[in-house]
């Protein structure tokens, strides 16, 4: 028998939790693996474009997009301007300028304690002694696991901006996300935020001439794979898990990617790796516990997932307080 989380289908949400860690592991490395000779805005709009239309028209099949009114479309197109257009450009600049991919996912995984800090005056929810154990342990677990790397960086001091910046949009729009009245299917909130977001990276290649993509099958490869793993799969466990552990539990998670992105950077990348990777992996997973067992103890039953098209009775501003 499986161990419940506070939500059904215990396991499900687990496979998920850590199929999620993966995914959005995997942006950091192919940012620096896909970018060496090709321009990021360039990577970007092949990686988002395609999705997109592939998107609509499954949508569209579905009826997912019959429900959605013009506040919605607003309201979604604010989400995904700041939680995908703005996270990834400021990740894929940061990654250009030299940032170790380490090193940018340790300043997104601040963001939980970023959460959890404003998630009680803006969405009305309590964060619990015991959570807050496990945030600033999974900091420390951060902390080791790409210290090292921070010598060994070229990029300018000015450069360890660019990660803040996307961990500041993706922040913004995560609270955006959790006030909203109305909560649309996973599959329909992912369509909207994606062909907003391939819009403005047309928007920004044609700008910067940088639309034209190289002909070579590696390149197709890359984009490919940036659709199939950040985009489709980590965008969309993300906003699935949000509905079923709560915004500080699914934060926490962003802990495990930091010492995940260390790892495959120094295999594939050759990025530093010391005893204290290992020692972080431990304190990280032991504070995404934490963080965990205190969501599951706060939340009963989770929500249903409304059904395609299906359009809930607004709920108050802190519609997941239990």
């Amino acid at each position: 028998m499986s161990k419940q989380i506070g939500v059904p289908s215990g396991l499900v949400v687990v496979g998920g939790a850590a199929a999620f860690v993966l995914a959005w592991s995997s942006g950091f490395t192919l940012a620096a693996l896909a970018t060496v000779d090709v321009p990021a805005t360039t990577l970007l709009v092949w990686r988002f474009a395609p999705l997109a239309l592939v998107l609509l028209v499954a949508t569209g099949l579905r009826g997912g997009l019959r429900a959605v009114t013009r506040g919605d479309l607003g309201q979604q197109a604010v989400v995904g301007l700041l939680a995908q257009f703005g996270y990834c450009v400021f990740v894929y600049a940061a990654v250009a300028a030299g940032v170790a991919t380490g090193t940018t996912a340790l300043v997104d995984a601040v963001q939980p304690l970023v959460v959890a800090t404003l998630v009680g005056p803006l969405l009305g929810l309590r964060v619990r002694g015991g959570q807050w154990a496990g945030l600033a342990l999974g900091a420390l677990g951060v902390v080791l696991v790409v210290g090292s790397q921070l010598g060994d960086s070229s990029a300018a001091p000015v450069a360890y901006v660019l990660p803040a910046l996307a961990m500041a949009c993706l922040v913004a729009g995560t609270l955006v996300e959790r006030r909203a009245p109305v909560r649309l299917p996973v599959l329909t909130t992912l369509t909207l935020h994606v062909s907003v977001t391939a819009l403005a990276l047309v928007v920004l290649a044609v700008a910067t001439g940088t639309l034209r993509p190289p002909l070579d099958a590696s390149f197709w490869l890359a984009a490919l794979l940036a659709a199939a793993l950040p985009t489709l799969a980590a965008y969309g466990l993300y906003w699935w898990l949000l509905r079923r552990l709560g915004v500080t539990a699914v934060n926490a998670l962003l802990f495990l990617v930091a010492p995940t992105t260390a790892l495959t950077g120094a295999l594939l990348l050759g990025e530093p790796f010391s005893l204290a990777t290992l020692g972080g992996f431990a304190l990280s997973a032991a504070g995404s516990a934490l963080v965990l067992g205190g969501e599951r103890g706060r939340r009963g039953a989770a929500p249903e997932e409304p059904s395609p098209g299906a359009r809930p009775a607004p709920p108050s501003p802190a519609v997941h307080r239990r």
